[in-house]
């Protein structure tokens, strides 16, 4: 994991204050922007006498301790002792633990790899121009792999969000359970298939054919962490029981859009006062489905079936990358070629699960009860990118501007699975 950039904070975050404190693969870590507008990550504790950075001062050129003054730059040399003779070099043979880190698309990459660095790949949604963004997150107490593992579960949609979540809402309601209703998808056969930047995933529900966009294009996975469908949702390996999931969303109303500066961010709500997962929208369903299988899943108690392909696949490609990297290798999907990163755009229906047009699918991040105020602890929220996205639809209609679709292509690949569910 090691091999590859990894968002650790949204640009909002850092926006309305000097300091975040940030774990990620283990490491507690702080990231500051100096004075001159430099971002840095740094270990957390200062070198002389293990005080937080977090509570660091940002000077032009680096961070402050708040305890003794020492400064430090962004590669995390040690620049400045004010307590030590003004002749002593001793400030040259202090370094802490830093991290090259860039910001793309409203979020700030973090790179925790060995050199050299390779390039901070630019996947669609994040440089999309004239896109409406939102961005979501939060920090779910499970290992990252059973929260990536889901997105390769295909069969969880009809009965997660299709048949459970109809009972939710009867719950929720007071109405009856209409089960019939509730269990009327089923899928037929699913596929999966390795590319060059992860598995494309594909699907063909009842009455659907192989020339439907949910076989023929599919939506992609892309290794290790990401999810592409359409809404982008990354999990970020915190450490070995909690990730940070990220749910980002960039749709673009085919009209110019004024800066988001910054892209609205909110902590995704997804606990009950009480404790128990919020499940009436989506991600919180998911979301239940990942915390109740215990902090690390226990995959040596499960049951595969044939309809776990996916899964199978997934940890087979897991296996693989690991095994390249022991010899010395590169893994899959980490990106140097400048001539390839200009923009990456990947696979997406453009018409999903025969709903109609991906793009107004989730077209900017809800949340439990679709309320999320207008502004949290100083930040935009998706709620006004909400409100931003439904004008610039007006204004493009009043034009007769039609939203910009995602672009219809089928990648080559490499292998693949399926499995006949019919």
């Amino acid at each position: 994991m090691r091999r590859y950039w990894h968002p650790i904070a949204a640009t909002a975050e850092i926006a309305t204050g000097p300091t975040k404190r940030v774990r990620i693969l283990g490491e507690d870590l702080v990231l500051y922007r100096d004075l001159s507008g430099q971002l840095g990550l740094v270990e957390e504790p200062c070198a002389h006498r293990r005080v937080s950075l977090y509570y660091g001062i940002p000077e032009a050129d680096g961070i402050r301790c708040p305890y003794h003054g020492w400064l430090y730059d962004e590669s995390g040399q040690c620049i400045e002792q004010p307590a030590e003779p003004p002749a002593s070099n001793f400030k040259e043979k202090v370094r802490i633990t830093a991290y090259p880190v860039q910001e793309m698309g409203g979020l700030i990459w973090a790179y925790l790899g060995p050199q050299p660095v390779p390039l901070l790949p630019r996947y669609d949604e994040f440089v999309w121009e004239d896109a409406v963004r939102s961005i979501s997150a939060a920090v779910i107490p499970v290992n990252w792999l059973q929260v990536m593992e889901n997105s390769l579960d295909a069969t969880h949609v009809e009965w997660l969000h299709g048949y459970y979540a109809g009972y939710v809402r009867a719950v929720e309601s007071g109405e009856p359970f209409d089960r019939a209703a509730a269990a009327r998808r089923h899928h037929t056969r699913i596929g999966f298939d390795v590319w060059e930047h992860g598995i494309v995933k594909r699907r063909i529900e009842s009455g659907g054919t192989e020339a439907d966009d949910d076989w023929r294009i599919g939506h992609t996975i892309v290794f290790p962490y990401t999810l592409g469908n359409p809404t982008l949702q990354i999990r970020v390996p915190v450490d070995d029981t909690h990730t940070w999931h990220i749910w980002y969303t960039a749709t673009r109303p085919g009209v110019p859009v004024p800066p988001q500066d910054p892209v609205p961010f909110m902590e995704m709500p997804w606990l009950k006062d009480n404790g128990d997962v919020i499940t009436n929208f989506v991600d919180g369903q998911d979301i239940m489905a990942w915390v109740t299988q215990g902090d690390i899943a226990r995959r040596e108690l499960e049951k595969l079936g044939q309809s776990d392909v996916g899964i199978i696949l997934f940890r087979q490609l897991l296996e693989e990358q690991i095994d390249k990297v022991a010899r010395g290798e590169e893994p899959m999907n980490v990106i140097r070629d400048p001539a390839k990163n200009t923009i990456i755009e990947l696979p997406r229906e453009r018409v999903h699960h025969g709903a109609g047009r991906t793009q107004f699918v989730r077209q900017v991040e809800t949340t439990p009860n679709g309320t999320d105020g207008n502004r949290v602890g100083g930040r935009p929220t998706p709620s006004q990118a909400r409100e931003l996205l439904r004008q610039l639809r007006v204004e493009a209609a009043s034009k007769g501007i039609e939203p910009v679709d995602y672009p219809a292509f089928e990648v080559p690949t490499s292998r693949g699975v399926t499995a006949d569910l019919a």
